[in-house]
């Protein structure tokens, strides 16, 4: 296994136990990555079972079939190139009826992250880039430092990077511009650095970490994604089927619980109605109404978990309502 693919698959146990995944099964990993969940959900669904694997990056495409291969020959697997923003197609293309369980890992240690010509990096000098998946997405860092106006820029990082100083930096960044665009990620680093006062920048790790954040959260349009994804997930999932997201800031974890909780909702009608109106009836049950974390012991072992917030619901049967 290439070096950026050896990282521990976060809260391996809790979703194993959460997707209780069985033999004949299909499972369908939305966030393939170096395939460490997948392989792990497939062992459990042998001998018959499908595993289905998504990810944008021809990378980690080549790395999951080779570890299949490798680690468990003969096992039925199809992975596809895509976001599961797209997941109602990427579904479609793989002709099943219907998956048994979905898994989302929001976490952002795809290897792609860590090779420094993408520019997702704050240690490392590259041109600003930062897109997940280059041949489809035409928006780079770099359109939105040099492009977006001061009060977009503001919102951007007060939003997705919960950054307290989001208007200072914006200003700052304006400012730097006008004199010569924004190129690279150590140029905009310093800048998010120089923008922040120095008390701000003895804690809470690298000064730009929330910047770096919140423009590729923008650039990669990665809220939406998760909208269109999980929504499409509960419409493929077979009744008794199991969706476990793993998220890792408060946005997403946000957004999965407000979709949960719509979709667990019944009857919606005024209480003094004497019969229905609405025909709403829940789709899905909640698992878990506040999110799993991660055990000490593996924050020791594992220092990526540190963050991860897991969500679980249950397809329920929805045919005879």
């Amino acid at each position: 296994m290439t070096s950026e693919y050896r990282h521990v698959p976060v809260m391996i146990n809790e979703v194993l136990q959460a997707l209780d995944p069985q033999p004949g099964e299909v499972v369908c990993d939305c966030t393939l990555g170096g395939a460490g969940h997948t392989l792990r959900m497939a062992e459990r669904i042998q001998p018959d079972g499908l595993s289905l694997g998504i990810d944008q990056d021809d990378m980690a495409l080549a790395e999951a079939r080779t570890r299949f291969e490798r680690e468990l020959p003969g096992a039925e697997h199809l992975f596809l190139k895509g976001n599961f923003g797209s997941l109602d197609e990427l579904l479609v293309e793989a002709e099943v009826p219907g998956v048994d369980c979905f898994l989302f890992d929001l976490g952002v240690s795809s290897p792609q992250l860590d090779i420094p010509e993408r520019g997702f990096s704050y240690n490392e000098d590259a041109p600003l880039d930062m897109r997940m998946d280059p041949g489809n997405n035409t928006l780079t860092a770099a359109e939105v430092v040099n492009h977006y106006n001061e009060a977009d820029l503001a919102r951007i990082l007060r939003v997705y990077g919960d950054e307290k100083f989001a208007s200072r930096i914006a200003h700052q960044l304006v400012g730097a511009r006008a004199k010569a665009p924004v190129e690279t990620t150590l140029q905009l680093a310093e800048i998010v650095r120089s923008a922040i006062p120095a008390a701000g920048r003895r804690h809470g790790g690298h000064p730009a970490r929330k910047s770096f954040q919140a423009l590729r959260i923008e650039v990669n349009h990665e809220l939406e994604v998760l909208d269109q994804g999980l929504r499409a997930a509960v419409r493929w999932t077979n009744t008794g089927g199991r969706i476990c997201v793993i998220s890792y800031h408060s946005l997403e974890d946000r957004i999965v619980k407000h979709i949960f909780s719509e979709l667990s909702q019944g009857c919606v009608c005024p209480p003094d109605l004497p019969v229905c109106a609405c025909g709403h009836v829940p789709i899905v049950e909640v698992r878990n109404r506040r999110p799993l974390v991660a055990t000490d012991e593996e924050l020791k072992a594992n220092p990526r978990s540190r963050s991860a917030l897991m969500r679980v619901a249950v397809k329920l049967d929805v045919t005879g309502a």
